[in-house]
């Protein structure tokens, strides 16, 4: 790959896409955004909307995801979750599942389950990652969900439960991370395709949350779930290689190895930091366009110092937030070594700044922001998820700290 020196500035194609991203944003997700917050379901008309302007499918997907610069992906987030997180979560919740598929799968299971995983814009469908699970969020090594390799029939059958499973249930195509064994702990992992209608699997609780309502959470049950060998995510071959390995360096060395959850995780977590930075720049948006209106004893509440500090303060975290994010997006794509955990270092500080700037903004509007007249209590209540999925803030901060010391922090 030819070298991609880091720039601040969009170049003109990615800037026009970030505004064909934000019109889209602003007309049609920002509208709609408080109705589907409302009705806690999975927003299809939107989501046709954007299938038909080619928004969402893989063709811009992986666009975004191969642009040199790194800042596709981010820039794309930061849109479309400025528009509304759940609704923007329902949109790009599909690519969880694509990038499992990327960092883990063959080419010819990247050419084949993808494109399922997005359907047309004349039957849109949805993609599901199942990673966590009821006794194992944070702790990987603690997985359950179980996958037995038949050999005879040459198929793997998986039994086991996940939950926070975005899309969980109504997807057409699941990735399903399960133990093949047990005790290798997390390196003994590997992710499958589970086929669109395979029997056995099957939806169990939707969740009611407290943020990002719009997008479909729920557990993912499976029970005798037999899938064919080629299901297997980079293949037997290449699993048997892996799982030999890690038995011969749990005997000596402790060497880490890289699992299957792990490795899409690494590769999402700037774009979850980009997903916070919409958000926060949504707030602080609203919270300056309300400062500058609202008068109180005879001018505008911004005149106060107090106020304009505050909104200062909030412009900064989210303009250093955008800055992190950038930089572990270029290092990613231009095969970087996170040497001090910046990928870790974006999404913790972005998802931070999301939860204190949401909070800035209704403290700023007042009684108006605490209701739902206004949209920053709603931002507030979206904020909170990007501190606990995908790696929590503490996981986050585990990371780095064993990163920077090379020592086995717990």
């Amino acid at each position: 790959m030819a070298e991609t020196e880091f720039a601040l500035d969009l170049n003109d194609d990615q800037k026009e896409v970030r505004s064909w991203l934000h019109g889209f944003a602003a007309d049609v997700m920002r509208p709609a955004a408080a109705e589907w917050d409302e009705r806690e379901e999975t927003p299809w008309p939107i989501i046709q909307e954007a299938a038909k302007i080619g928004l969402y499918s893989l063709d811009f997907y992986a666009q975004q995801y191969f642009d040199p610069t790194g800042l596709g992906i981010p820039m794309t987030m930061e849109e479309l979750f400025w528009g509304d997180a759940g609704i923007a979560l329902s949109i790009v919740g599909t690519g969880l599942a694509a990038v499992g598929v990327l960092a883990n799968g063959t080419e010819e299971q990247i050419g084949t389950w993808v494109p399922q995983m997005y359907g047309d814009a004349g039957d849109v469908k949805v993609a599901a990652f199942c990673s966590s699970e009821p006794d194992a969020g944070s702790d990987v090594a603690s997985m359950r969900t179980r996958a037995v390799y038949d050999e005879a029939k040459d198929e793997w059958v998986l039994n086991g439960t996940k939950t926070w499973a975005t899309n969980g249930g109504i997807a057409n195509v699941h990735v399903v991370v399960a133990s093949v064994d047990p005790e290798l702990g997390s390196k003994g992992h590997a992710s499958f395709i589970v086929p669109p209608g395979t029997p056995g699997l099957s939806q169990g609780q939707k969740f009611k949350k407290h943020g990002i309502r719009a997008s479909h959470t729920a557990e993912v049950v499976l029970d005798d779930v037999r899938v064919p060998g080629h299901c297997l995510l980079g293949g037997k071959e290449k699993l048997d290689e892996r799982l030999a390995r890690a038995r011969e360096r749990a005997k000596g060395s402790g060497e880490r190895v890289k699992n299957a959850a792990m490795a899409t995780f690494e590769a999402s977590r700037p774009a979850v930091g980009a997903m916070a930075v919409g958000t926060a720049r949504a707030a602080y948006e609203v919270a300056l366009e309300y400062g500058k209106t609202r008068e109180q004893f005879g001018r505008p509440v911004i005149d106060n110092q107090g106020v304009a500090f505050q909104l200062a303060d909030m412009r900064t975290s989210v303009d250093a937030a955008r800055l992190l994010v950038w930089r572990a997006s270029w290092m990613g794509v231009t095969g970087r070594k996170f040497e001090s955990a910046e990928g870790s270092m974006s999404k913790l500080f972005a998802s931070e700044t999301a939860k204190k700037v949401t909070a800035q903004a209704i403290q700023l509007l007042g009684g108006n922001g605490y209701t739902r007249e206004y949209p920053v209590e709603r931002m507030h209540r979206d904020a909170a998820i990007y501190s606990i999925f995908e790696g929590t803030s503490e996981i986050q901060r585990l990371v780095i700290a064993r990163t920077l010391s090379g020592m086995p922090i717990r």
